[in-house]
C-alpha cells in the first residue's frame, strides 16, 4: 500500500471508532435504565430520558458509593450538572467502546507486525483488559472512598462545613479510575518489552530506583490536586505492581528459557 492508501485506511478506521463512540454517547446521555416487573421477574430496558439518563444514574451511584454521608454535593454554576453528565457519558462511551477501539487499531497495525509479535499482542489483550478493569474496580471500591474519608477528616477536625462541587467530584473519580486503569497495565508493558527482547529481565531489578522515582512523578501528574498526598494513592500500588511484574517476568521468562 502507498502512503496515501495507509492514510485513507487510517481515516476510515478513525471514522468507525468515532461513529461507535457517538452512538454509545447518545445512548448513555439520552436514555436511562428502566425497570419493568412482570410477576416476580424484572426486565431492564432503555427508556428515553435526557435528565435522568445513564450518565446521571452513574453519578448518583458514585455519590452513594464513594462520598461520605457528612459531605454535601453542591452545584455552583448552571452548566455544572450538565457538563458532569457529559464527562461521565464520554467516559462510559470510551469504556464500553474499548473493544471496538482496540480492534480497529489492531487491524490497522496488524500488517506491520511479525507473526510472533501478533501472537504475543493477541495473547496480552485479554490480560490487559482484565487488569484495566481490575484497576478501575480496585480504585472505585477501595482507594476513592478511602481518599475521600481521609482527606475530609481534616475538615471535620476544624469543624468546617464539608461540601464538594459536582464537577470536582466527577473529575476526582474519573481521573482516579483512568489513572488506576492505566497503572495496572504496568506489568503488561514490562512483560511485553522483555518478551520482545527490548530489555533483559534483569533490567527491571537494576533500575528499580529510577522506576520508583518515575512512578512517583507519574502519580503526582495524574492525581487531581497538588497536596502531595493523593499521588501516593496511585504511586504505592504501582510500586507493588512493578515488583509483581518483575517477579512474574523473572520466573516466566526463566522457566521458558530453561524448558527450551
Amino acid at each position: 500500500m502507498t502512503m496515501l492508501e495507509h492514510l485513507e485506511e487510517l481515516r476510515n478506521r478513525l471514522i468507525k471508532i468515532m461513529a461507535a463512540l457517538v452512538i454509545i454517547f447518545i445512548i448513555t446521555f439520552g436514555f436511562r435504565i428502566q425497570e419493568y416487573k412482570i410477576g416476580e421477574s424484572t426486565i431492564l430496558f432503555l427508556y428515553p430520558d435526557v435528565y435522568n439518563n445513564l450518565a446521571m444514574q452513574v453519578v448518583n451511584k458514585i455519590k452513594t458509593d464513594v462520598v461520605p454521608e457528612y459531605v454535601q454535593i453542591i452545584v455552583t454554576t448552571p452548566q455544572q450538572a450538565f457538563l458532569s453528565a457529559v464527562y461521565v457519558a464520554i467516559f462510559l462511551s470510551i469504556l464500553i467502546g474499548m473493544p471496538i477501539i482496540v480492534y480497529e487499531i489492531g487491524a490497522f497495525i496488524n500488517p506491520a507486525l511479525y507473526p510472533h509479535e501478533k501472537k504475543l499482542i493477541l495473547a496480552l489483550l485479554g490480560p490487559a483488559t482484565i487488569l484495566f478493569a481490575a484497576g478501575c474496580i480496585f480504585s472505585y471500591i477501595y482507594v476513592i472512598p478511602w481518599a475521600f474519608a481521609f482527606l475530609y477528616r481534616y475538615a471535620i477536625s476544624f469543624e468546617a462545613m464539608t461540601t464538594i462541587t459536582l464537577d470536582s467530584l466527577i473529575n476526582f473519580v474519573l481521573l482516579f479510575l483512568f489513572a488506576f486503569g492505566i497503572a495496572f497495565q504496568l506489568p503488561i508493558v514490562m512483560y511485553l518489552l522483555t518478551k520482545m527482547e527490548v530489555v533483559e529481565p534483569s533490567f527491571w531489578r537494576n533500575n528499580i530506583r529510577i522506576a520508583i522515582v518515575a512512578i512517583v512523578i507519574f502519580g503526582a501528574i495524574i492525581t487531581p490536586d497538588g497536596s502531595g498526598i493523593t499521588m501516593w494513592f496511585v504511586a504505592l500500588p504501582m510500586i507493588l505492581l512493578y515488583g509483581a511484574g518483575y517477579l512474574f517476568i523473572k520466573y516466566r521468562i526463566k522457566g521458558r528459557t530453561s524448558s527450551s
